[in-house]
């Protein structure tokens, strides 16, 4: 069973915040999927939440370093030409941010790829779950 998380609720897996709980409990229940660009963000996430002082910078060469292992353990999905079309389209009918469009984009690429009908996209972001809602996914909103 697969599961598609995007930067907001896999951000949990490395912070004590609402909603990390749930992100673990399904990430025992379910494979990672998320976009190529997921790292990236995460990487920046966390460098920003250290510059912002909500992260203490002691702990983040630990949390990269996590984040890095357990990167070995996820499929991404590239940002291909199919994703991008697929997020140009989804932006161009409704209110996503870029990056929200192309994880929208991903799931929804991966999904039909593999034809599962029991994997879920997971988000903590309204616009992101209710678009793909809109799709007919399978949808967790955290927090």
């Amino acid at each position: 069973m697969w599961a598609y998380f995007d930067s907001s609720a896999l951000v949990k897996r490395y912070i004590d915040e609402a909603g990390r709980r749930e992100v673990l409990q399904l990430m025992r229940r379910y494979d990672v999927v998320t976009s190529t660009i997921l790292p990236i963000e995460l990487r920046s996430a966390m460098r920003r939440r250290e510059s912002e002082g909500t992260l203490d910078a002691p702990a983040l060469p630990g949390i990269l370093k996590r984040i890095a292992t357990d990167r070995a353990y996820w499929t991404l999905v590239e940002v291909g030409s199919a994703v991008r079309t697929g997020a140009e389209t989804l932006a161009a009918i409704h209110p996503l941010r870029t990056l929200d469009a192309i994880h929208v984009a991903s799931a929804q690429l991966f999904a039909a790829h593999i034809k599962a009908q029991d994997s879920i996209f997971v988000s903590a972001d309204h616009r992101q779950t209710d678009v793909a809602t809109m799709l007919g996914m399978n949808v967790r909103l955290i927090g």
